[in-house]
């Protein structure tokens, strides 16, 4: 199946700037991510798709080469440079685009770095508002003590790559442009090893389980990242990649969030709405009392001013919407049906209107009947 053009699968115009290409690649990544689609593999090749275009447009080089020949000038199999787009880590696009909660950003693996890592991290909400302390077992490739990161057989060396005279790079003619792409042979190390280590078969790292104390802080919200800089992918010849945190929270059992602002629903009775009074109602913070009015009916909203989320990034504190469920009498005796059908018959009897939803609903339901 022929690709579809970058530019459409991001949205985007041709001339479209580089704040514009993440904005496109970010809700695009945050709609088809697949922790937000389990087991659909269409958002799955959605989501690769963006990321394989966003890979290539944001890249200048990249990009140009694009502009110019289309896919075949950022195909690896072509010829192109580098290991292609779709080829790294998801860790670094991902990091790049929505960076760490505290508004730094994430980095590209340069040559030689590790690649950077995910690890999501599930959290109860209250955890999320108050901030907490996790501690997670990570499992990474570090480098090789035995030959000290060289791949080579303790006493011995890598030797320089013929193929490449030890440049770790060789040039291709496509067609009618040149372009250079890293040695086959040595993989752009510019070296090969005759003789591997036999701890770590010559890839100069081995795989470790670390652990790590993450600090969360408080207000962290679904999908917000934190990056643990070099506690990534480890790299024989360079530095480590970074470890981003991704944050899930759980589902509460009475509370439900949206941005910094809390909701939640409390049942109270007939008589409580119709008399008016006081419930005390949980926050996560503690207990705050509502005042309910008098005639008061159900689905009505109480917001409770600043007993919502403190933000992470500009420290302003949501609110607390509560909503009122008036709930209806249940496994009443003879004596308790009696007493409600003497207070309906009452109400009906006065002459006034006690029940300004019905008398709303059967003034429009008449209006109906009659232009009908």
């Amino acid at each position: 199946m022929a690709k579809r053009d970058y530019y459409e699968v991001l949205g985007v115009d041709r001339s479209a700037a580089e704040a514009d290409l993440k904005k496109a690649y970010r809700r695009l990544a945050m709609k088809y991510h697949p922790d937000r689609n389990p087991d659909d593999e269409g958002a799955e090749r959605s989501f690769k798709e963006a990321k394989e275009a966003y890979e290539v447009l944001a890249d200048p080089q990249k990009r140009a080469a694009y502009d110019q020949f289309g896919h075949a000038g950022v195909d690896p199999s072509a010829g192109a440079g580098g290991a292609g787009p779709g080829a790294a880590g998801f860790g670094d696009i991902f990091g790049d685009i929505f960076g760490d909660i505290f508004g730094g950003g994430g980095r590209r693996s340069g040559a030689g770095r590790g690649a950077d890592l995910q690890y999501t991290l599930e959290l109860s909400l209250e955890e999320a508002v108050h901030g907490s302390e996790s501690r997670i077992r990570i499992p990474s490739q570090i480098r090789c003590d035995t030959c000290d990161g060289s791949g080579a057989r303790p006493g011995t060396s890598p030797v320089t790559c013929t193929t490449c005279n030890g440049q770790g790079q060789v040039r291709m003619q496509q067609g009618f442009f040149s372009i250079q792409q890293a040695c086959p042979d040595c993989r752009g190390r510019g070296t090969v090893i005759q003789s591997p280590c036999s701890d770590c078969s010559g890839s100069g790292t081995v795989q470790k389980t670390k652990t790590l104390q993450v600090k969360v802080p408080a207000g962290v919200d679904e999908g917000d990242q934190i990056r643990l800089a070099g506690e990534g992918q480890g790299s024989a010849t360079g530095g480590s990649g970074d470890l981003y945190v991704q944050i899930r929270i759980r589902q509460h059992p009475i509370f439900s969030r949206d941005g910094d602002n809390l909701y939640c629903e409390m049942p109270v009775s007939i008589a409580m709405v119709t008399l008016g009074g006081e419930i005390e109602i949980p926050t996560l913070s503690g207990r705050a009392q509502l005042k309910v009015p008098p005639e008061s009916q159900s689905e009505r909203v109480f917001r409770l001013k600043s007993k919502g989320v403190k933000n992470v990034r500009s420290g302003a504190v949501g609110d607390l919407f509560c909503k009122i469920k008036v709930e209806t009498p249940v496994n009443l005796n003879r004596k308790q049906k009696d007493l409600l059908r003497e207070f309906d018959d009452m109400l009906k009897a006065g002459g006034e209107r006690h029940s300004p939803r019905e008398s709303s609903w059967a003034d429009r339901l008449k209006s109906f009947f009659t232009t009908s």
